[in-house]
């Protein structure tokens, strides 16, 4: 299985306003960055859209090493998932799960994609050079967002 070493993280101006997601995908000697943007979105959508963007970018299972600082995206996949699914997509609360459509995409990336994937948190904006990178990442899809840049290509691993 290809070894896949990816950071991801998301950025907003505003909570909501405009957003942006950045992937910094390794494997071997290559190297891909993904970014991208929406205007009115919230961190949370996307931090969870970085994972679901870089696990897109995956063309054939692989064993990754994802690295991402948002606590609601690990706890999320690793501890909440199951019970929100028993529960049809609610809270212990009772309360619809917020931004149930992402977790449903994340959900069938993890589970269905044949991947198998080695969750890590690191603290954010804390030096470590792969979670910088993804954080610069994510604000050029600020900027996208805004209109001041353009998307990268598609650039599939």
């Amino acid at each position: 299985m290809n070894q896949v070493v990816i950071y991801t993280d998301g950025a907003c101006k505003g909570n909501p306003g405009p957003g942006g997601w950045g992937v910094l995908l390794q494997s071997g000697a290559t190297t891909k960055e993904l970014y991208g943007g929406e205007t009115g979105t919230t961190n949370n959508r996307m931090e969870m859209t970085a994972v679901i963007q870089a696990l897109s970018a995956l063309k054939r299972p692989c064993a990754v090493t994802l690295y991402l600082d948002s606590q609601y995206v690990l706890k999320g996949i690793t501890e909440w998932l199951p019970g929100w699914k028993a529960k049809g997509w609610r809270t212990a609360a009772k309360a619809p799960v917020k931004n149930a459509e992402l977790w449903q995409r994340l959900d069938a990336l993890v589970h269905g994609s044949g991947h198998t994937i080695d969750w890590r948190w690191v603290r954010g904006h804390n030096g470590d050079a792969g979670n910088e990178r993804a954080d610069a990442l994510a604000n050029m899809g600020v900027e996208v967002a805004l209109g001041r840049r353009k998307p990268p290509e598609a650039q599939p691993l």
